[in-house]
């Protein structure tokens, strides 16, 4: 007769290698975070940002006037798309492209974004980017539940 199966040492390899890939994920994301929008302090961009920055402060996010100077900023502002892949721009099929990884730099970014206005709204923007990006309901309903879940 055998002995019957303990699992004790199949979970506990289990839980390790989850564990492992945590940290790799905790890892891919300190560096993004050490490297966020590097590219706004340098040419092209960091004059872009200089002329428009005080002027997005004072817009209400997703205004008219907010798109137009989104336009204003022209070439320097799609360097930006080009070289930042937290925002949908850089793909050419928008948040479809983009990593979960992408995904929370993302929201990061948008909160930290709506904190500069002073009407500035984490919710208000998900349901603005939501429509601006095409997102599904299902991945907008994601932003939502991580957003209740973030400590901020």
């Amino acid at each position: 007769m055998t002995d019957p199966y303990d699992s004790t040492q199949d979970t506990t390899t289990h839980i390790n290698t989850v564990r492992v890939f945590l940290a790799a994920t905790i890892y891919r994301l300190e560096q993004r975070r050490l490297e966020h929008d590097a590219s706004k302090l340098q040419s092209p961009e960091k004059e872009m940002y200089d002329e428009f920055t005080p002027k997005l402060r004072e817009l209400t996010y997703g205004s008219d006037e907010y798109k137009a100077s989104l336009a204003a900023m022209g070439p320097a502002l799609v360097h930006h798309y080009e070289n930042n892949s937290h925002h949908p721009e850089h793909f050419r099929n928008g948040v479809n492209g983009m990593s979960l990884l992408d995904l929370m730099e993302m929201l990061c970014d948008w909160k930290a974004s709506g904190m500069r206005h002073a009407n500035g709204n984490l919710s208000e923007s998900l349901k603005i980017n939501k429509e601006r990006f095409e997102m599904t309901e299902q991945l907008a309903e994601i932003f939502e539940n991580t957003v209740r879940e973030m400590v901020w």
